[in-house]
């Protein structure tokens, strides 16, 4: 039975995401990317592809939130209370898709903390306006890559 907190339409469901829902996740992931992430390559995109769907989504507490005919309009993925993953679809981008994920990871997941690409100023500013605050700096990504991340928590 999907969960329904304070979704912005009663027309959206939040539902756990299965094992068969990946590949839609994936899609989901590369069309936020694609709109938002204009700092990575297409070498990049590719690279991160398979690590999202073969390893990043099992290793976290994954929710979706759906449309009303099953379509997955974003993602968030939680693991230690730091929201890992938060991606919105290109097309449902400023919906508030993105704060009702980003809600339920507070209310119900108890994510107090997110890295976010520095190169990345809407993100950044989305986190901000929930009330996260800028913590610290990496001078590269998890992976070692030369992208700067900054460590936000929850204030």
């Amino acid at each position: 039975m999907p969960e329904t907190s304070r979704l912005p339409s009663s027309t959206l469901q939040l539902c756990q995401v299965e094992a068969h829902e990946y590949p839609e996740i994936v899609d989901v992931w590369e069309s936020s990317v694609r709109a938002t992430h204009d700092f990575l390559s297409e070498e990049d995109i590719q690279f991160f592809k398979p690590l999202i769907l073969n390893d990043y989504l099992e290793a976290v507490n994954l929710r979706s939130l759906k449309n009303v005919e099953g379509k997955i309009l974003g993602f968030v993925g939680v693991a230690d209370r730091n929201i890992e993953m938060l991606f919105v679809a290109a097309e449902a981008r400023g919906t508030g898709v993105g704060g009702c994920l980003l809600r339920h990871a507070i209310d119900e997941l108890q994510a107090i903390k997110v890295d976010v690409n520095e190169q990345n100023p809407q993100a950044v500013g989305f986190y901000e306006r929930f009330g996260f605050c800028i913590v610290g700096r990496s001078p590269t990504d998890g992976m070692g890559k030369p992208f700067p991340l900054l460590h936000m928590k929850l204030s």
